[in-house]
Formats: structure tokens, sequence, C-alpha cells
């Protein structure tokens, strides 16, 4: 079922779809989205994270926008590039933060509260010493707060530029919304609106900077060839798409040429915001839309924002 009622280029859809299914491979999870009927999960079909998060080229973009700024954080960077195999397996680590992401907005909420466990587990055993001495720990609430802006931030900012509009109201929803998944794996003080967000960011400033091994991450980051068609001019599009949602204090900490990023994200919304329709229409069978069928709703319905 699509999202769309203009016709669109089948083919145009078909080859989208191909994409996001070699990119993002479905069915891996083993979490069933179809069942309980009548489950709304964490946020249901009446909330704005139902609507941003169905948005794919936003999430995409914003998620690859989030990694950047989270590299800035050397205490959250750290268990990354301490505890994972970043280098070898990228894709694999995009993949399953993909999945949580999906997983904690759209299943069941047995199926959430077992995947938030899991996550809590995990990160209990992520901890560490920085090169200068620091200690960090992944369940430390500050970093999982950081994480989750930063996340959050992302996706609101990559549907708003790509996707549709946003209304100030409906973003300060979202913030107050989604911070449930953050509380619930030990986030403190979650800001909840646009405006905490911005003072948030404004407050962890003075802790971020670059490093070696931020550089590190970075460019294996810009290296990252998913297994799709056009694997190089796919990965510099959503980079160049992630990067221009930047915060404005942000490039010059990455170190990232402001003009040349805007004329690249000049040509990255461009193409993402045309192409937006299409991919509703290649991914209408999505896991928003089953989440949508679970409850009795229309999968179009995540096309207006709610009251």
């Amino acid at each position: 079922m699509s999202f769309l009622s203009a016709p669109v280029s089948s083919a145009a859809t078909a080859q989208i779809r191909r994409w996001v299914l070699d990119a993002f491979p479905r069915d891996r999870s083993g979490i069933d989205y179809d069942a309980p009927p009548g489950d709304p999960g964490w946020f249901g079909p009446d909330s704005v994270t139902w609507r941003i998060h169905s948005e794919f080229p936003g999430m995409l973009a914003g998620g690859l926008c989030a990694l950047m700024l989270q590299l800035l954080h050397p205490r959250a960077l750290a268990g990354v590039y301490d505890h994972s195999n970043f280098r070898q397996d990228l894709v694999g680590r995009l993949r399953r933060t993909t999945a949580f992401v999906a997983g904690t907005s759209y299943a069941p909420a047995a199926e959430v509260e077992a995947l938030v466990e899991r996550v809590r587990r995990i990160h209990a055993r992520v901890a560490g010493t920085l090169p200068d001495g620091r200690a960090y720990a992944a369940d430390d609430p500050e970093l999982l707060t950081w994480v989750h802006v930063t996340e959050a931030y992302g996706f609101l900012e990559g549907c708003r530029r790509y996707c549709r509009d946003v209304p100030e109201a409906i973003a300060d929803r979202y913030y107050d919304e989604y911070r449930r998944v953050a509380e619930a794996l030990g986030a403190r003080a979650v800001p909840a609106s646009q405006a905490q967000v911005r003072a948030y960011f404004a407050a962890r400033q003075p802790q971020l900077h670059m490093d070696a091994r931020s550089r590190e991450v970075l460019a294996v980051l810009e290296g990252v060839r998913l297994p799709v068609p056009l694997p190089g001019a796919s990965r510099d599009l959503f980079l160049a798409a992630g990067a221009a949602l930047l915060p404005d204090w942000a490039p010059p900490l990455l170190g990232r040429d402001r003009r040349g990023q805007r004329l690249r994200a000049a040509l990255a919304a461009r193409l993402l915001r045309g192409s937006a329709p299409l991919f509703r229409a290649a991914l209408g069978d999505g896991i928003a839309a089953r989440a949508c069928q679970r409850m009795g709703r229309a999968p179009q319905s995540l096309l207006h924002w709610p009251a």
C-alpha cells in the first residue's frame, strides 16, 4: 500500500526500493510488526514520532548528521572506538542502529521493552579509559543524553529539510515524545523542545573537539560503501545531505569547508526533496505501514500531522 495518491514512475520506485532493501534488508530483527492487533507500542499512530520516522531520506541523512556530531564528544565516541568493529563493519553497525530505531518506534510494546533491555545490558559491559586518563561508560546518563539528542536533532531536521515542512509546535512535540526511549535507556535531563535542544548544544560545546580518534572515525564514515548500486555516489549524496543538517557551530569543529558544503548541500537538498515522494511509494509496505495496519489505521494517515 502506497502513501502516495499521485502516480509515480514505477521504474524509479523499483530502483529506489532495490537500493533501500540492499542497504537495509528487512526481517532480520525477528520482530513481528503485525501482531498483536491494537498494540500501539510506545508511540502509536497519533504520534509525531511515527510520522517523522516514516521518512526514509530524512532518517538516513539525519542519522549521518548525528554520527558526525557524536564523534565530536570524546567520551561518547570512546565506546564505539574501543569496543566495536566499526573499521571492518560500519555497515553492520549502521544496520543495527537502524533496526533499534525502527523497533523502538514501531514495534509492539513488549518487543520495545525487550530491545531496550538488551541495549541496557550491552551498555553495562562497555567502559574504559581515554588516552588522557578520563573514564567513560556507555551507560553514563550524560553520554546517553548526548547520543539521543544528536539523533533526535538529525531525524527532525532531516525530515524538515528533505521530506516535509514541520511546524514549530510539532517539532517540540517530537522532542517531548521521543525522549521516552532515551530515558528508558538511562538518560537524564533529556531536552523536550527545540529551545531546550539549542540550549543543550550551547552548554555542551566546550566539551567538543576533533582529535585523532574522531578523525579516524570520520574517515571510515566518509569511505563507507553500502552494498547498493552506485555505492560511492549514494554515499556522497547522503553524507552531503547529513552534513548540511549540522548546526552552524559544528562544521568548523569538524574542519569542513563551509562554501563547498553549501554547494553540496544545495544539490543534496534538491535531489532528496524531489525524491521523497518516490521513497514513500517505493517503501509503502514498510514497517511504518505495517504498524499502522496493526492498529487498524490507513498508512496514508501518517502524511498528516496529528491534531
